[in-house]
Parts: structure tokens; sequence; C-alpha cells
């Protein structure tokens, strides 16, 4: 994105993906404050706004040093405001800096694109797609001062997922925690090994392989060092989707089944080695125990302990339908 001043212009940053999106954010108020280390920062929601509110934010005052104003969630803003905010857009004066973050999805789309066809300065910001995450995870590393290799990226992201928060916390856990300035995949198997951090991914990877009681101990585990259930279960869903994409994609070949499938290219060999154990039938039915037991940790169940133990078994027996 070619450089703008800070001050007297509107940026609009768009994506999904909340970690480059504050960071973006971060990005912009760091220009502004170097232009103006004395500017007023205020940063809110857009739904949290009404019209006095946002006049008396973005107005300026003859009173007034300059401004710094992020609004976020712009597709909560309420609509009497919509407006209001692309005039100010439009018409950014010099004591303002104005940044609008939009998180995806179709509400407030009509403001956004209004903001684009006024040609407002925009900014996307886009997660990398799965098979590029060891790319993400190398950098962060260099990002925090040590070298990662790629073996050593995709073992964090197989302990993890690919949640770019968490990767981004791991990397930088890791290199607090391991100063001689290269880490290895022996260093994070052996770190995440015993560490409290044990991912709903490690657990399922254990039960799509049959390790129902390695599984159950590092649910233990995980549960008592404070893992939230539902992590758990978003990671067997996220997990098992990938699996039935894979039966559903079979007869594609290389990179093109990765694309499909939606993961990276090296997790192919583990989606081929399950498809010789389970089956589309099975992987059907551990997604609907997974489905059950996401709803009840998320409301209806009083001992998530037990509905995780009996999920785990329970997508255990699928394997063998």
């Amino acid at each position: 994105m070619e450089k703008m001043n800070a001050f007297g212009t509107t940026l609009l940053i768009t994506g999904k993906e909340q970690l480059l999106l504050d960071r973006a954010v971060e990005a912009r108020v760091r220009a502004a404050k170097q232009e103006c280390p004395e500017a007023e920062y205020n940063d809110l929601s857009a739904g949290d706004l009404d019209g006095s509110h946002l006049s008396s934010l973005t107005g300026g005052s003859l009173f007034s040093l300059q401004t710094i104003v992020v609004i976020r969630q712009l597709g909560e803003l309420p609509a009497e405001l919509h407006d209001q905010v692309l005039a100010i857009a439009k018409s950014t004066h010099d004591d303002l800096s104005l940044t609008l973050v939009h998180e995806g999805g179709q509400k407030g789309s009509g403001l956004l694109n209004k903001l684009k066809k006024a040609k407002v300065q925009t900014q996307s910001v886009e997660a990398p797609k799965p098979w590029k995450m060891p790319d993400f995870v190398i950098a962060e590393g260099r990002a925090n001062g040590v070298r990662i290799d790629e073996a050593a990226a995709k073992a964090i992201i197989d302990a993890l997922g690919t949640n770019m928060s968490a990767l981004a916390g791991a990397v930088a856990q890791l290199a607090a925690d391991w100063q001689d300035g290269r880490i290895d995949k022996e260093i994070v198997q052996r770190y995440f090994s015993g560490h409290v951090e044990i991912s709903g991914f490690a657990i399922c990877y254990d039960v799509l392989n049959g390790r129902t009681g390695s599984a159950l101990e590092k649910l233990r585990w995980a549960l008592q060092n404070g893992v939230a259930a539902v992590l758990i279960t978003s990671a067997f869903a996220s997990e098992l989707r990938g699996l039935g994409k894979y039966f559903g994609a079979r007869g594609t070949r290389g990179n093109e089944l990765a694309r499909k499938v939606g993961v990276a290219p090296w997790k192919l060999k583990d989606l081929a080695r399950l498809s010789r154990t389970w089956t589309p039938q099975g992987v059907s039915a551990a997604i609907q125990a997974v489905a059950k037991a996401d709803a009840q940790v998320k409301g209806a169940s009083a001992d998530p302990d037990y509905t995780l133990e009996k999920m785990i078994l329970e997508v255990n027996s699928a394997r063998h339908k």
C-alpha cells in the first residue's frame, strides 16, 4: 500500500483474520502517534456510537489537539450514521486520523461499497492459505529473533492448527523460553509434549489414529490446565471436516487436491493414511457426535469433562463404521 499521511486521511481496513486486522490498526495508530505524539486516541466499536458521539470524536475543535479515531466492527454501525461516516471519510479534516475496520461478512456491505466507490483508501488483509502457514510461522520466528526451520514450523501447526493468533502466541512463547536462536522439530515436540497448551488438535490426532487412551490422558491434562472445552470440539470439527473433504475429493491429485481439501500439501499424507482406517460413513457419524458435544459444552451440559470424554469414545467407535 502506498504510504499516506495519518492525519487528514481515512483508512478502511478489511479482512476476516483478527490478528492481521489488529496489526494493521496498530501500524496505522503508530504512524499517527509518530506524526503527533500528543494526539488524543479513541478506539471503539461502531455499535456503541450515536450521532452526537461521532461528531464529538471526529468534528475537531479550536481547543482540541489532533485526534486519532479507530472505529471497529463497521458492520455494526447504526444505519442512520452511514451517511455521516461516509461524509467524514470523504473529507477528513487535517486534525483527524480516522481508521475504519470491517471484519468481513454482509453486514455493513452497503456502506463498505460506498466508501470504496468514494475512493477512500483501503487496505485488505488476508490470511495465507493453509499450505502457506509454515511461511507465516517462519516469519514470526524472525520477528521474534529466532530461526525456525520448515519442519519445526509444520510441527507447531500440527500441534496448534492454523489459528494465526495461537500460532503467533506460540512462536513468541517459544522464542522467550528458548533463546539460543534456533528452533527445530525436536525442540517443538519436546516443548508441546510437556506444556500446558496441549491443543485440541493433538487430542483429535490421537483419536483419529486409534490412540484413545493417550487422547483421554491429554484431554484431562488440557482441562486441568484451563484449555476451553469449545476449543477442543472446534479442533475435532476442523480435522473431521478435512477428512470428509478428502473423501469427497479423491481422484484429484497434488496441489489441486490440497486446495480442494483446504490443507497444506504435507497434510495429504496423513489424510491418505487415515482414509485407510476410516470411511465416509464413519466420518459423518463422528461429525454428528462432535456437533452434539459442542452444543452441550456451549450451554446444555453441566459436566463438560464427561461430555468430552464421551465424545472421544463415540468418535473412536465411528472409526469402525
